[in-house]
């Protein structure tokens, strides 16, 4: 399951609700300690290991984290999805703190080149001094692969696998799109089998879980094959940057639990925009164009951000000032899927589908997009 929490939710500049762009995504494993047994089903995991990747880091996202129960220290991976300020002008900051926090673990960057010459720049003016290794992935590299290599793996652990993927965009400058996909593989141990087998607790149910077949003290065979059902969790999400053409992610979203895209405009805004300089503006897109790609493509679950400034934080679609009503109303007049817009520090849970692989039952549809609250109070 992955768990958001905007961090920032304003397009270009902040405002007294909303800071610049960042969002949270932790990759939570609650089968990764302690054994997990049908029946006797456990759930152990520790609050101190919840890896989190943070998509995007605006000016303040630090000042921003401090809101909330995130780690810096549990940070796996930061990935910027282009060089806009409002996207990347609090990543130094970030960094900074991370090493006066202590931090010595690597941290994967994904990020355009620039990002690299960025932090060169500040590395070099401020004396930036950072006691862990930065592993930058440059993301003109990964997409110049041939082949399906577009993808960044992050092994947390044996049975739980993060991959991240890269989609173009099109906006002003280079933007992308990131595909968050955890995998969680798990065996569960059929105990109300085993019982009515006349098989007792002992070691021997841990080996047979761990894939063992053993032999008990009466010589009888037991194969873990019997006893074991494997299941594989997949929880996809896919967050772009900015993006007029949400058509560049028709390939992306394919199996996607979630969308978080950018709705920057009401669908009439825009024109307003595009007509005024039709060469450069507005590059964005409106509530109703990504509305329209996610009905079109049939997508269950999007949320949206990046709001202009103009719409006020209050919900009134009577009221004359520009508000999230407006933004609302533009994307549900074509989209009829489960919709929100986020606000700062807003939480959703995200879960996947599950399938059995030993007795190929196939895919359960018990995948789910559920806003949990604000961190805030979390």
């Amino acid at each position: 399951m992955l768990k958001l929490t905007f961090l920032g939710t304003s397009a270009g500049v902040p405002t007294k609700q909303r800071n610049v762009t960042a969002l949270a995504i932790e990759c939570l494993n609650p089968h990764s300690f302690g054994v997990q047994q049908r029946g006797r089903q456990q759930n152990n995991q520790s609050k101190k290991s919840r890896p989190w990747v943070l998509i995007d880091c605006g000016e303040g996202t630090q000042q921003q984290l401090l809101h909330t129960k995130l780690s810096l220290h549990q940070l796996a991976a930061i990935c910027i999805t282009h060089v806009h300020g409002d996207h990347c002008y609090g990543l130094p900051g970030l960094l900074a703190s991370a090493a006066m926090s202590g931090r010595r673990e690597p941290l994967t960057l994904i990020a355009p080149k620039t990002i690299a010459t960025l932090l060169e720049a500040i590395t070099a003016t401020t004396e930036l001094y950072l006691p862990f290794a930065l592993n930058f992935v440059e993301i003109e590299e990964v997409l110049a692969e041939q082949g399906d290599t577009n993808k960044v793996n992050i092994s947390l652990s044996g049975q739980h696998q993060l991959d991240i993927d890269i989609t173009r965009l099109s906006h002003r400058v280079a933007s992308h799109a990131f595909g968050i996909t955890q995998t969680i593989s798990r065996r569960i141990l059929n105990t109300d089998k085993l019982v009515a087998d006349g098989v007792p607790a002992s070691a021997l149910w841990g080996r047979l879980q761990q894939g063992e077949d053993v032999t008990t003290e009466g010589n009888r065979q037991l194969h873990s094959v019997d006893y074991v059902d494997e299941e594989i969790q997949r929880t996809r999400v896919v967050v772009a940057g900015d993006n007029d053409t949400p058509e560049c992610l028709s390939e992306a979203v394919m199996d996607t639990d979630l969308l978080v895209h950018e709705a920057t405009y009401t669908h009439e805004v825009m024109m307003a925009i595009q007509a005024r300089n039709p060469d450069y503006d507005p590059m964005h897109s409106s509530a109703h164009v990504v509305g329209t790609f996610a009905q079109k493509m049939n997508l269950k679950n999007i949320i949206l951000t990046h709001f202009s400034a103009r719409y006020q934080n209050f919900d009134n679609p009577d009221s004359e000032t520009p508000n999230m009503a407006y933004i609302r109303l533009d994307a549900q007049s074509v989209y009829q899927g489960n919709l929100w817009l986020a606000a700062d520090f807003d939480q959703y849970m995200v879960d996947g589908a599950v399938e059995s692989v030993s007795n190929q039952e196939g895919s359960q549809e018990e995948n789910c997009v559920q806003y949990i609250g604000s961190a805030r109070n979390d």
